[in-house]
């Protein structure tokens, strides 16, 4: 999150000049509830984030219990924005808890470089370590890579 920003801004899906595009997206769930970090949502996630028919590839992810984190960049339907895709995911994710599992909005940051997101990837990984859910990153079962995500 970015200091002094009160609502999350968006992203839009641009090429540039041939350079990747890789976005680090941060959802939480309704009023923070604990309804992530369990197989049923991260095999239900898994499931929807493997449709290639998307326009955004998932990469690296992080369930925690009340929000995750998901790297992900444009995928062959280029030109959707990022938050048409999270807002697809959401609503499918909610269809089979068959309850509404999500905040509205949420945040979303364009990574620069490679070192960006190897910096990024170490914060987010080590998420479930400085909540004391886990002593080492490598403990924590929900997490996984769906696409290579390259620079």
């Amino acid at each position: 999150m970015e200091i002094g920003r009160h609502r999350p801004a968006h992203h839009p899906s641009v090429e540039r000049h041939n350079k990747p595009v890789i976005v680090l997206v941060t959802v939480c769930t309704k009023h923070r509830r604990p309804l992530l970090a369990n197989r049923a949502m991260f095999e239900g996630l898994w499931q929807i984030w493997t449709d290639k028919s998307i326009a955004w590839r998932a990469g690296r992810f992080v369930l925690m219990p009340d929000h995750l984190h998901v790297f992900c960049s444009p995928g062959d339907f280029q030109g959707r924005p990022v938050k048409d895709w999270v807002g697809y995911w959401k609503r499918l994710a909610s269809a089979a808890a068959g309850e509404s599992l999500w905040q509205d909005s949420f945040w979303d940051r364009q990574l620069r470089n490679h070192e960006h997101y190897g910096q990024r990837w170490q914060y987010v990984l080590n998420n479930p370590v400085r909540a004391k859910l886990v002593k080492t990153s490598e403990e924590w079962p929900w997490q996984g890579e769906i696409n290579v995500l390259h620079w």
